[in-house]
């Protein structure tokens, strides 16, 4: 069982790609949180797990991660990039 990690800084569109956004500008949301991520990887169809007390090594704060169970079907970037595009639509 392979737990892939999702943080906000990989679709916060305050962040460039050296800090850490994995998502190209048009698919990032700025400041996004571990609970719109856990929305948006339901949505794709995985089970989400939210750790609140989490901080990204690249970040001072702590934002949390979300763990995405069971997704051995898919590659992490094929997931970043679907989470990504979900997010988008939950902010609309």
């Amino acid at each position: 069982m392979v737990e892939n990690v999702m943080w906000p800084a990989f679709f916060d569109a305050d962040l460039t790609r050296a800090e850490g956004r994995r998502v190209p500008l048009e698919l990032a949301v700025p400041d996004p949180t571990v609970e719109e991520i856990a929305q948006a990887v339901q949505q794709v169809g995985y089970d989400a797990v939210v750790e609140r007390d989490k901080q990204y090594p690249r970040e001072w704060e702590e934002r949390g991660r979300v763990l995405v169970k069971d997704a051995d079907d898919a590659t992490k970037s094929d997931l970043v990039q679907a989470v990504g595009a979900y997010l988008g639509a939950i902010r609309e």
